[in-house]
């Protein structure tokens, strides 16, 4: 399984073309499939490109939802909305389609920020502004999120849980 967690600093053009960074593009051409999954983030308004693997482990989790509850439904509609397939071509440049580059405001300078499975794309401006945070905020945050012993479904536990 590869993981994504470097940053990049890239440009978009016109037509919606990323020529990859090196690093990243001798990562994906490691992949067996080239094809990339890109789509709107839900919590952000910045992209998520999947490799195929881990795309697919994703939709064997959504695909267990039952369909027969309206807002399982709801979800995996939203959630799929808009999802595009892409690859690097020749000259290692991934085409983001007009629909999604107009969701994450993505012109001239983006960022590109590895995530585990998974990278995102987003707008220089909107990624600065995202991570700018004090450090006290990003230490409490880290306590919240990594500080409690992890429950048996890979989670964390609340305070209150133990």
């Amino acid at each position: 399984m590869f993981y994504f967690f470097e940053t990049y600093k890239c440009k978009i053009d016109d037509k919606g073309r990323i020529k990859l960074p090196l690093p990243l593009a001798k990562y994906l051409s490691q992949l067996s499939d080239k094809q990339l999954v890109v789509k709107r983030a839900v919590f952000q308004k910045c992209l998520e490109v999947y490799p195929m693997e881990p795309w697919e482990k994703q939709m064997t989790k959504i695909n267990e939802l039952n369909r027969f509850i309206k807002k399982n439904t709801d979800f995996i509609r939203m959630f799929t909305a808009g999802v595009k397939t892409t690859e690097p071509d020749k000259a290692e440049r991934i085409l983001i389609p007009k629909d999604l580059k107009t969701f994450a405001s993505l012109e001239k300078e983006i960022v590109i920020s590895g995530v585990g499975e998974f990278f995102e794309i987003w707008n220089k401006d909107d990624y600065e502004e995202n991570i700018a945070t004090n450090e006290t905020d990003f230490a409490k945050l880290t306590e919240d999120v990594m500080g409690s012993p992890l429950s048996p479904e890979g989670g964390n536990y609340g305070k209150n849980d133990v």
